[in-house]
């Protein structure tokens, strides 16, 4: 009888952990936050003052650049040309966003965005990161969001788009 117990309370203690592990968020990516006067290189706002919404590009370098939004973020990211014209694609190290529910800073590339929701953030409407998919699909039922797309799906008609209130 004792055993019986011991063997229950290791499987019920063993399902806990399990349970709890499967809850804890992803660990926050190592990305330096923003300063107090770093500003977003496409719309020109202080990112500090928006900390849910960061997004940072870090180059190998070691300097990084700053966003107010995943939004602004791409903008930089699919006309580098433009925003950073001594820069290039492969001297990216690391890309991170911010996970609306965690505020936790995530690798971009893993990130799941909803697109067209009833949130906003301060450039307006936003994509809005999410870790994982079962957030985002809940995020897109609870927040009015009109699609889920993955980091290399995020187009300029979109990005356009969520700055005008079409979405697609």
């Amino acid at each position: 009888m004792r055993k019986h117990v011991y063997t229950v309370v290791t499987v019920v203690w063993l399902l806990m952990l399990v349970g709890w592990m499967g809850s804890v968020s992803a660990e926050p990516i190592e990305i330096p936050s923003p300063g107090p006067k770093d500003t977003c290189p496409v719309c020109g706002m202080f990112v500090a003052k928006y900390p849910e919404w960061v997004a940072t590009v870090s180059y190998k370098d070691g300097h990084s650049h700053h966003f107010d939004g995943a939004k602004d973020l791409f903008k930089y990211l699919l006309d580098l040309p433009k925003w950073a014209p001594n820069h290039q694609a492969s001297d990216i190290k690391m890309i991170g966003v911010t996970d609306y529910y965690s505020l936790v800073r995530i690798d971009a590339r893993k990130a799941f965005y909803v697109i067209g929701s009833d949130v906003l953030g301060p450039m307006g409407h936003e994509l809005i990161p999410l870790e994982s998919r079962e957030d985002a699909e809940e995020f897109l039922h609870d927040h009015k969001g009109e699609s889920i797309v993955l980091f290399d799906d995020v187009d300029l008609e979109q990005l356009t788009g969520l700055d005008v209130g079409v979405f697609k």
